[in-house]
């Protein structure tokens, strides 16, 4: 069984290996950036315990609406998803969430799971905020037109603005 010194000198390695920005707060604990397109920065959390690791990263802040669209369309999602989950907190709060085994903790699988972090966080954000915030970026989006204001960190939302509402 491996320790939990062993098992941060695995994930400590993989982190430099992968070039990525990262903290070590604590004994068993990493913060890492991991940067996107849609999602500028996701924090992943890995916590180290005697029997694995767990990943912790925050996605999206609870829904202003379309609250079970969003938990049934994060649920089918979840069905397809490696090493980590959708989860949400008691306020309803987007996170990913996962466990790895010890035994399974290898530099090779925490780049894979950090993978999987990112390309879930990152590929879905822009569908999680129309379905949970579409009436704000709608009204953004128009008031911005009215003033002659800058869409520029809105164009992700272009189509989605023009779609007939539903």
């Amino acid at each position: 069984m491996s320790t939990v010194a062993e098992l941060e000198r695995v994930v400590d390695a993989a982190l430099r290996e992968a070039e990525l920005v990262y903290e070590h707060p604590a004994p068993g604990r990493f913060l890492v950036d991991l940067p996107g397109t849609k999602k500028l920065k996701t924090v992943c959390g890995l916590v180290i315990g005697e029997h694995g690791l767990r990943v912790e990263a925050f996605v999206c802040r609870q829904p202003d609406e379309n609250r079970e669209q969003l938990w049934t369309w994060l649920l089918q999602h979840n069905a397809r998803m490696y090493g980590v989950a959708y989860s949400i907190d008691a306020v309803g709060d987007v996170y990913l969430t996962g466990r790895v085994s010890a035994a399974s903790v290898t530099a090779e699988e925490v780049d894979r799971l950090l993978g999987a972090v990112l390309s879930y966080a990152d590929d879905h954000f822009n569908t999680m905020l129309e379905i949970g915030f579409g009436t704000s970026i709608r009204r953004e989006w128009d008031w911005r037109v009215k003033r002659g204001e800058s869409l520029r960190n809105l164009e992700a939302f272009a189509d989605f603005v023009r779609r007939p509402r539903e």
